[in-house]
């Protein structure tokens, strides 16, 4: 074990506020970690305990035992890809864990050590000037971690779907041309029999299922191709892994519906919302943002913290960028799924219409966004308040106030604002 290293020069942050006396930073890596504990006294001096571990579990455990020798109940570090979870998982138990985003820790460059950084992270965090993550409960981490399992698999069902598509693009088959879903039951059937057959000529007409828009005569004329046996045994192996991916799916799904039952209120207060038509959808959204939303101040701060607000970039009164973050990567392409549902139905006419409107002025992308933000704000409030969504209060929200006077220009701002095209009375003649 590495010897006990003390060192008595600090940074010069007299002026800053000490909030945490007692605490430490960690710098982790894959197969180490340095931490830092700085012990502030009465007269604003501070001493620092460097000390080097393993990320191994007994050393870990020495880890939370040296802070506790110390009377540290608070410790900062960096989220490092996944090197920080064993860490953390170890000391949530005994100790309050900030864990920050490395870009609000960053060292100077040239002057970087291991030490170094340990340091400059206790520094900054004692004095509160680090950013907290949010990291949802053990439990709420367990099913987030197996509905994100559960998005993978689906993700990888559809490259599967893509590569049996091209085997039948290689051989000249064009049944995508005919199919709205190249896998769905007439085509699954279609498919069987040409596996079956090694070519087209067959009938089609017992295989294809009464919806079919196409005509028989279009289906035949899509089956002229050549299968050659390289490309029907890679169809087969791939329609083979479709199917152990669709099992490994619904015994993972029945497996998060288990995990998930503690959590029944929220889940039936979720599926009260547009858009949200099963359990495992509500599950997902819950396992990203968790159940209890006092973590999270306003709903615009969990919109932020989703990435469905435009940033703020700004410098001398001129405005860069404007585009939504990279965050939420599991959490935002949910929600773009639920509202792309919800602007193709009339179940909700409150969110369709402002999606019209939002789309006239600024386009698709932009209004299904803000839409999204709109449903994630409602769920933040239904969970909040526990209460089913509501669809009155937006009737409420978009009626006009009464005995409103408007100047012309208000007048005609305000039919814009609503997607309206304001025709001028010398252009209309």
């Amino acid at each position: 074990m590495p010897s006990l290293k003390q060192e008595t020069e600090g940074f010069s942050l007299a002026t800053v506020e000490i909030v945490y006396p007692v605490c430490c930073g960690i710098d982790v890596h894959k197969n180490f970690l340095v931490a830092c504990i700085a012990i502030t006294g009465k007269h604003s001096n501070t001493t620092h305990l460097i000390r080097r571990f393993s990320t191994y579990k007994g050393d870990l455990r020495r880890l939370a035992d040296w802070l506790a020798s110390h009377n540290c109940k608070d410790v900062c570090m960096e989220s490092t890809g996944k090197y920080w979870l064993p860490v953390f998982n170890t000391l949530e138990k005994t100790c309050n864990v900030c864990l920050t985003h490395p870009k609000y820790v960053k060292a100077i460059k040239g002057k970087k050590t291991d030490k170094r950084d340990a340091k400059w992270i206790v520094e900054l965090f004692k004095c509160d000037l680090v950013r907290s993550s949010f990291i949802p409960p053990e439990d709420i981490r367990q099913i987030r971690d197996l509905c994100r399992y559960h998005a993978k698999l689906t993700n990888m069902n559809t490259s599967e779907k893509n590569r049996g598509q091209n085997c039948l693009t290689m051989c000249s088959f064009k049944l995508d041309a005919v199919f709205s879903d190249m896998f769905g039951k007439s085509a699954t059937r279609v498919l069987d029999k040409l596996l079956e057959c090694g070519n087209s000529d067959f009938d089609v007409a017992p295989l294809i299922h009464g919806r079919c828009k196409a005509s028989l005569e279009e289906i035949q004329a899509a089956l002229d191709g050549e299968l050659t046996l390289a490309q029907a045994e890679k169809l087969k192996l791939i329609r083979l892994h479709m199917e152990t991916i669709d099992k490994l799916k619904d015994d993972l799904e029945c497996l998060i519906l288990k995990l998930a039952e503690r959590f029944q209120l929220q889940i039936n207060l979720l599926l009260t919302a547009p858009g949200i038509g099963s359990p495992l959808t509500a599950i997902r959204i819950l396992a990203e943002i968790g159940a209890d939303m006092s973590v999270f101040e306003t709903a615009k701060q969990l919109c932020s913290w989703a990435g469905l607000s435009p940033q703020n970039n700004e410098s001398a009164n001129k405005k860069k960028t404007t585009r939504i973050s990279r965050t939420g990567a599991y959490l935002k392409p949910l929600l773009v799924q639920i509202v792309l549902a919800i602007c193709k139905s009339n179940k909700h006419p409150e969110l369709k219409d402002k999606y019209q409107a939002l789309k006239k002025r600024r386009g698709h992308k932009k209004a299904v966004i803000a839409i999204a933000r709109k449903l994630l704000t409602a769920i933040w409030h239904m969970l909040s308040k526990n209460e089913s969504y509501n669809a009155e209060l937006y009737h409420k929200a978009d009626k006009p106030p009464v005995n409103r006077v408007l100047t012309p220009e208000q007048a005609f701002a305000l039919l814009r604002s609503k997607g309206y095209h304001i025709i001028e009375p010398d252009s209309a003649a």
